[in-house]
């Protein structure tokens, strides 16, 4: 159910992130139309794209995503709402002709017992395990091909109140990626176990 599994009919891309306001959104713009013009050949991530990243599927079969529903409520329901620091610019991979453009996360630590909670309740679903460490971080933008190095400035945007874990799909549209919220779970809120995640069926 990995990436790397080729995608057969039926097949949903699909993450686990935690969603972001949308003040937070505006300074993110913000922010990427001042990287716009200080860094070139970047493909920036639209604002209305960027989330948490909590634990990426791949793609998967319907029923998995159904069986990862009520987990998924329940780790919310059992979590709290809780402040990000949104600070420090930085590129993957850390050597190198770079890749990929972010800005750190400094989130606090009841956010990483609920990224732990999250891979367990999807390796119990029935996807792998995931081999790369937690490391939260928002995409701004990413290179296609290579490039130097670009000197980074200081970025300090504040913090993010993180409060609502979704499981989204993701489709290849025009422009990039389009995220479709499958199903969504206010932390610190219980809610019905009943019912499937819009848009999937087993």
């Amino acid at each position: 159910m990995s990436a790397a599994v080729p995608p057969r009919a039926g097949r949903i891309r699909s993450f686990v992130a935690l969603e972001l306001a949308g003040a937070v959104r505006e300074r993110l713009q913000a922010l990427i139309e001042q990287l716009r013009g200080e860094i070139p050949a970047v493909r920036w991530t639209r604002s209305e794209s960027l989330h948490v990243t909590v634990r990426f599927l791949g793609y998967a079969d319907p029923p998995a995503l159904v069986r990862l529903q009520g987990p998924l409520a329940e780790i919310a329901a059992r979590g709290a709402p809780g402040d990000a620091a949104l600070r420090g610019l930085g590129l993957f991979p850390p050597r190198g002709s770079p890749r990929v453009l972010w800005l750190g996360l400094e989130v606090p630590p009841g956010m990483g017992a609920l990224q732990q909670e999250c891979e367990r309740a999807a390796i119990a679903a029935g996807f792998p395990p995931e081999p790369r460490p937690f490391r939260p971080h928002l995409t701004l933008g990413r290179w296609s091909a290579p490039a130097p190095r670009p000197r980074l400035p200081p970025a300090d945007l504040g913090t993010a109140r993180l409060s609502r874990l979704v499981l989204f799909r993701s489709a290849m549209g025009r422009g990039g990626s389009v995220y479709t919220p499958l199903a969504a779970f206010d932390l610190g809120v219980a809610r019905d176990r009943g019912g499937e995640p819009p848009g999937v069926s087993g």
